[in-house]
Parts: structure tokens; C-alpha cells; sequence
């Protein structure tokens, strides 16, 4: 079968709607690409064909109705210091390998929701860099070139998406790894405001900082992937219910000037920076010229500084021990940190919060920034030449980011004369991460440049705001794919994603229900596994005829979520689970449906 050269959620939900394709065609068409690459440096554990495969049937015996998952069947790839079970995670060093047993919870949700791991990919070491050459499993290359960079440090994850290979991927950003890679791929990388994905089961680079990223073909698709991925985390420290924050219809946007635009003479990188300026100004956007100096200053600290330390703490054992192990540049980034005393990290801290002063001004006269994603590329022979010099350059637009606690998203901003790519990023406020979509979504249309290697590719729009829809969970027949389902479709409902209840609800098999539905109880003080709900969105107009036509014993009140989230969902008055058959240990409806139980 001939697949998309570039994937998206849309083009494989139509292809399986036809009923022409399945996921095990689709894992046979992926396992195809992933043989016939030609860069062998993207993958350092790609899932065996074999495996994959059977990775699709299972999905299908479970799951046999086409897209009744938000990712049903969707193939995406993971960079290699995120968990997945089974597969190695080295990090991109092998003698720190292990196996592990579990999925990281970011992996367990796309799971969950239906996609597919297609297999580990590449990174600078340690997530330790922004060029994607500092890996002794070689360097991969952007997808228009042998010779340029990829972007690090998820470099493996911006290839597999540009170049068919996965629908998505994800990354992790620290400082630009997200956002620089999609720039060198011609591809959207969400990096989400710091909390909002869990970092439970991923391998630290600088932990009270890190994201983990979303590399996609465009920004409908990534911010799809990234609500199904995020969700509070209790065994990840860091992992925080992040409210949402609007933005105007018409902002105002920061934009470089006079000596602080600096792209290292890469006069056409700039040029595609000032038509993105541009396009959004001519959105109804109003540019704003803003001092860039503190931002300028906070992301040197991050290297600079004694924020470095925050790498040594993530890998101090093994160091101590392996440090012939790393890659030279990665070994000397954190043996620098050794240089920095418990003071040095004080007076630093009382540095940042005084630029954190400047950075507020910054925001007070403008609502969002638009940066260059990287002010040029290099070649792989001089990255090598020079790799730390060249590697800072990279993110003098990026570092600051995830210590100020921001959203960004980075889209294709167009190709140079040479055919290489270059990218602008959208930065806003923390919560602004849906906000910044439709604005994020008009560059990239605007920049008419597809994405990844498909330089006409079209892709679904960034739905408009509304922020007056109403969510609500359901439990039982009303789940996509089930029975009742079609009541929420016809009244224009759109699923929003997976989610799980909180520990202390119960459910039941409601007897003489036709077709069978299930009662949800809240029952306080049981610890329960929790149960799978889905999350659908409604106009306040449809939520209304659709509660009014619910029978008794159910109703709709307010669920807790195990993320922290309260939604309008379904429950049962608890005289009708007197003896009735408690079903909670299934972990909810759809999988006690598999299980044969149901007429």
C-alpha cells in the first residue's frame, strides 16, 4: 500500500474510515520506510517489524471499530530517554543502558489512546546539546540535506516525522531541543509550559526544567497529541494542573531589533524571520521592537551558570564512574559544573530573579514574542569543528524559555535559496499553550512551505477557540465506538481526549439496561485503579438537549479526574447499584465489553 509522505492524524483517520486500510497495513508501510531509510543514525532501537505488526493486531482484536481511540493506529516514534517498555533506553550512551519495565505515563496515555511506538530514536547524549551530532550512534541529518545538522538534542524524532517515518514524536525541550530540530525538518515542535506533560520515566538533563516535546506535521495535530499526553502526574514532583490563559484576538508581539538581532550572518534565515514578522502583522497583530537583553542573559545563564549543576545531579553516579563513557563536548558541559559552588548557585538564582523583573516588563507591553527558532544552521563538519561555540549559537533564542515557565510553539517559517529551512517560534505566557495555536497554525499556512519533506502537504486548521464549550465525561455506551456514541456525534460533539477518574469512583453493570450501560458512583475514602473515561467538547446549547434526554437512574454531575480537573460527567443514583455487579476492577466499560461479558 502507498501511504502519505508525510503523515497526519486526519490523512490516517480518512484512510481508515474508507475501511481500505488498517493499522497492520500501516505498521507493514512504516516497518517498509524504516528498512529503506537513508540515515541509518534516526533509530537507535527501532521496534522489528515483527513486533510492530503484532503491536497493530492486538490494537485491532481489542479495538476492532476503525478510529474508536483518538490515535487509533497512529505510528509515532520516542526519543531514547523516555521509558518504553521493553524497548532500551541508553540516552544515547551505552553504558548507561537499561531495560525498562514500564512505560513513562506520557508513553501509557498514547498508548492508551491508541498509537502505535514505532521505536527509540537518537539524541545528543544526556539530551546534552541542540546539534544532534554529540551521539555514538551516529548523527542524523535534515531531511533536505546529508551534510547539515538535524537540530538536537531530539534529532532521531524531528527525522522520523519529517521523513514519513512516524505521524509524531515525541522529544523533550530543556533548553530549544524541541523547537530547534523541528526548525532544521521543516516541522511544527510543541513545547509545552513546564509541568504541564509528566517527566515520570524520563531520564533527566536538567529536571526542575525539562519538557517533553511533540514533534508534528502541524499544529492541529501537535496540540491534539500534547492534550492527550498531559495530565498531572502524583509520582513526578514537578507535574502541576497548569490553567489555561487566553491571549487577544489581536496581540501585541515582541520582536527583535537593532542589536540584538543577531543570526550570525545568515542573511536569508533573517529575511524569513522578518516575512514571518509580517504575516502576522498582517493577522491583525501588532509587532512591538523589546530589549532582548535580559531574555539574552537568562538563557546564558542556564549554560553559563551554575544551572549546569542541575545536569551533574541528573547523572552524578554514573559519572563519577563512566566519565570516559560520554561524548567530549557532553563530558566537559557537565564536569563544568563542578566549578560552581553552593554560593555561585545563590547569587545566580538572585541574578535570575532580577532579569525575571525585566522579562515581566517584557510581557506587560506585549502578549506574545516571535523569535527566530535558530538564527542559522551548520554543517555537520563544522558543528564538529567547534561544537561548543556553535552549539550556544544555536540557542540564543531558546534557553530562556523553561526558566521564565513558557509556552512555545515552533512552525516552518519557509526554505532558503540553498533548500534548507529555517523556523520561527511563537512564546507566551505559561497556560498559554492552546492560545498560541491559531496564531501558531496562520504562520506556518502562511509560510505555504508543507512540512517535513513534503513541501506541499496540506493539513486540517487549528479549530477557533470557544471557549464557551462544555466538557463533558463519558462512561460507558456513549464511548467512541460504542453503541450510543452516534447521539454525541449528531449533535456536533468532538471527542477531546482519553482521561482517567479519580481513585475513589466505582462502577457497576447496570442490569436490564438495553443496550447495557454502566452506573459510575463516587464512593469516598476507596482507593480505587480509577476508570477510563473519554473527555467530549459540546456547545452549551447540544449539552443541554443532551442532558435532558438521559433516562433515570443516571444523571450528569461533577467527576473528579486523576489529573486534579473537575468535568461535567455521568454518574448513578446509588439505590440503582444495589446488587448490582461491581465491574471496577476492569479499570471501566470498554474494556469489561472486551471481555465478553456483554450481550
Amino acid at each position: 500500500m502507498t501511504l502519505p509522505t508525510i503523515l497526519t492524524l486526519t490523512s490516517l483517520r480518512d484512510l481508515y474510515a474508507s475501511g481500505a486500510v488498517t493499522p497492520v497495513d500501516v505498521a507493514e508501510a512504516v516497518a517498509d520506510r524504516m528498512e529503506a531509510s537513508a540515515d541509518p543514525a534516526v533509530f537507535i532501537a527501532p521496534v522489528p517489524r515483527g513486533d510492530l505488526v503484532a503491536a497493530a493486531r492486538a490494537l485491532m482484536e481489542r479495538h476492532p471499530e476503525p478510529n474508536s481511540l483518538p490515535l487509533w493506529g497512529v505510528p509515532f516514534a520516542v526519543k531514547d530517554n523516555i521509558d518504553v517498555a521493553g524497548l532500551p533506553t541508553t540516552a544515547a550512551c551505552p553504558a548507561f543502558a537499561y531495560r525498562p519495565d514500564a512505560d513513562a505515563h506520557v508513553v501509557v496515555r498514547l498508548r492508551a489512546a491508541g498509537a502505535l511506538v514505532t521505536g527509540k530514536t537518537n539524541l545528543d547524549q544526556f539530551a546534552t546539546g541542540l546539534n544532534g551530532t554529540r551521539s555514538p550512534y551516529g548523527a542524523p541529518r535534515s531531511v533536505f540535506s546529508s551534510a547539515h545538522i538535524s537540530g538536537g538534542s531530539s534529532s532521531g524524532s524531528a527525522v522520523a516525522v519529517a521523513a514519513g517515518l512516524a505521524a509524531f514524536a515525541l522529544g523533550t525541550d530543556t533548553a530549544g531541543s524541541g523547537r530547534v530540530p523541528a526548525a532544521f525538518n521543516n516541522l511544527v515542535g510543541i513545547k509545552p509550559t513546564p509541568g504541564l506533560l509528566s517527566g515520570s520515566g524520563l531520564v533527566p538533563a536538567c529536571r526542575s526544567l525539562d519538557c517533553i516535546s511533540v514533534f508534528a506535521s502541524c499544529v492541529a495535530d501537535g496540540l491534539a497529541i500534547r492534550r492527550v499526553a498531559e495530565g498531572v502526574d502524583p509520582a513526578d514532583a514537578f507535574s502541576r494542573s497548569i490553567p489555561p490563559v487566553a491571549l487577544s484576538n489581536a496581540p501585541r508581539f515582541g520582536v527583535l531589533t537593532g542589536a540584538e538581532r543577531e543570526f550570525f550572518g545568515d542573511a536569508e534565515t533573517e529575511r524569513l524571520y522578518d516575512a514571518a514578522v509580517a504575516r502576522l502583522e498582517a493577522l491583525g497583530a501588532t509587532p512591538v521592537p523589546f530589549d532582548y537583553a535580559p531574555l539574552r542573559e537568562i538563557a546564558a545563564l542556564l549554560y553559563g551558570g551554575p544551572w549546569v549543576a542541575e545536569r551533574l545531579a541528573a547523572v552524578e553516579a554514573f559519572f563519577a564512574t563512566h566519565a570516559e563513557d560520554f561524548d567530549p563536548s557532553v563530558r566537559a558541559i557537565i564536569a563544568s559544573a563542578k566549578d560552581f559552588s553552593a554560593v555561585d548557585a545563590f547569587r545566580a538564582r538572585y541574578r535570575f530573579e532580577a532579569l525575571k523583573r525585566r522579562a515581566e516588563a517584557i510581557f506587560a507591553s506585549v502578549d506574545l514574542l516571535l523569535l527566530p527558532s535558530a538564527p542559522t544552521i551548520y554543517t555537520v563538519a563544522e558543528m564538529r569543528d567547534d561544537p561548543i561555540a556553535l552549539n550556544s549559537r544555536l540557542g540564543l533564542y531558546t534557553n530562556f524559555a523553561n526558566l521564565l515557565g513558557l509556552a512555545a510553539i515552533a512552525v516552518p517559517a519557509g526554505f532558503r535559496p540553498d533548500g534548507l529551512p529555517a523556523g520561527v517560534t511563537l512564546i507566551g505566557p505559561g497556560g498559554s499553550d492552546d492560545a498560541l495555536g491559531p496564531f501558531a497554525d496562520a504562520l506556518h499556512r502562511g509560510a505555504a512551505c508543507g512540512a517535513g519533506l513534503d513541501r506541499a502537504a496540506r493539513f486540517p486548521p487549528v479549530p477557533t477557540a470557544e471557549p464557551d464549550r462544555i466538557h463533558l465525561a463519558v462512561v460507558g455506551a456513549h464511548l467512541s465506538g460504542l453503541p450510543l456514541n452516534g447521539q454525541l456525534l449528531d449533535l456536533g460533539a468532538e471527542l477531546v481526549a482519553p482521561a482517567r477518574t479519580a481513585a475513589d469512583y466505582r462502577l457497576y453493570a447496570l442490569p436490564g439496561t438495553r443496550p447495557a450501560k454502566p452506573g459510575l458512583v463516587r464512593d469516598p475514602g476507596y482507593d480505587g485503579p480509577g476508570l477510563a473515561v473519554e473527555i467530549w467538547a459540546l456547545a452549551p446549547a447540544a449539552f443541554a438537549r443532551f442532558v435532558a434526554a438521559i433516562p433515570a437512574p443516571l444523571g450528569i454531575g461533577r467527576i473528579a479526574l486523576d489529573d486534579g480537573r473537575e468535568v461535567s460527567g455521568f454518574l448513578c443514583e446509588s439505590h440503582a447499584v444495589s446488587g448490582a455487579e461491581e465491574i471496577t476492577g476492569y479499570g471501566g466499560w470498554r474494556a469489561y465489553c472486551a471481555a465478553g461479558t456483554v450481550a
